[in-house]
């Protein structure tokens, strides 16, 4: 076996100690757990490189994916388009990405972090330099901070010392321990480098449904007013939204410094999603099963939806979060 190969197989394994130790004690279950998934990991991490057979940005299939799979947010397919696509065009960027996404759930907020890992890594979300946190999930307790934060910097400087072109998704930001975010600060600021490690190619990506009260009374204030969402402009929001997940009380982000410091780069608004819009994502499912898009069908399963407010039913409760559920059953 390569040195190499060696070197890679030791920090595999110390990286899902790390993350056992990090995240809960260990248990049989999680140990056997670990034992399971590691022949994959090792096949992908000896297999998939750091390169661009691997990592290649095809800014053409994001744009497309943006227009045909994401319905109704105008304002966050540009912003992500442009950001993204300057960035990976960029040879030399001074700080890393830094992508902030808000807005209610089933608005698209997870979906787009997919559309971007899939038109930058050949293996999409499953690329072994692609990294996903859950709040809930990863980091439960909070007696345990000063744990989280130490392992989540160590984390983060092994995985882009392994590939500088990593991406980390922060999920559920709304429920993240307020200053855990702000450990890994010097990773999105800019620097050189740190330790030896630059962070400037990686792609930093927070989603949250903090601030969703802030886009959801715009977007009601424009209906209200008779303009087209359409006319929503990122400076409608853009303010108000950082403002409002830098006070909130349920964000990972208040009063952090990244926000203070000025590093994230997008504060990217979801509005949210109206009856023709949730139709189109049952069309859009439709299609991604295999299956002949019948209007029929989809108009059933949007009018299965809540929507608010509850005399005009304007916009949907869970955007299009439900839809796959619904459309087993109506299918």
């Amino acid at each position: 076996m390569k040195v190499a190969h060696l070197y890679l197989l030791l920090h595999i394994f110390s990286s899902a100690c790390v993350l056992v130790n990090a995240f809960e004690p260990i248990t049989t279950t999680v140990v056997l757990g670990v034992g399971a998934t590691l022949g994959g990991i090792i096949w992908k991490y000896l297999n998939e490189k750091c390169d661009q057979k691997w990592i290649a940005f095809n800014s053409t299939g994001l744009q497309a994916d943006l227009e045909r799979k994401l319905f109704g947010q105008h304002i966050a397919s540009r912003i992500i388009l442009k950001a993204v696509s300057g960035f990976m065009s960029n040879d030399n960027p001074k700080k890393p990405l830094v992508l902030s996404l808000h807005g209610w759930t089933g608005t698209g907020k997870n979906f787009v972090s997919n559309l971007i890992a899939e038109n930058i890594y050949k293996e999409g979300m499953d690329s072994s330099f692609v990294h996903v946190f859950t709040a809930e999930l990863h980091f439960p307790h909070v007696g345990q901070l000063d744990t989280y934060k130490s392992q989540l910097q160590q984390w983060i400087k092994g995985n882009v010392t392994n590939c500088e072109r990593s991406m980390f998704i922060f999920d559920e930001m709304d429920k993240m321990h307020p200053g855990l975010i702000d450990s890994i600060k010097p990773y999105l600021d800019y620097y050189e480098k740190l330790d030896g490690v630059s962070y400037r190619k990686s792609i930093f990506i927070f989603l949250s449904n903090a601030g969703g009260e802030n886009i959801v009374q715009t977007a009601l204030d424009f209906w209200k007013a008779g303009q087209i969402r359409e006319e929503i402009e990122l400076k409608d929001l853009e303010t108000v939204l950082s403002v409002s997940v830098f006070n909130s009380k349920n964000s990972g982000l208040r009063h952090a410094s990244l926000i203070d410091k000025n590093l994230v780069d997008f504060f990217v608004p979801f509005l949210p999603l109206e009856y023709r819009h949730v139709v189109q994502c049952a069309l859009a499912e439709m299609k991604a099963r295999g299956l002949r898009p019948n209007q029929e069908v989809a108009d059933l399963v949007a009018r299965d939806l809540v929507y608010f407010p509850k005399s005009e039913r304007v916009f949907s409760v869970k955007g299009c979060k439900t839809i796959q559920s619904k459309l087993d059953y109506y299918t």
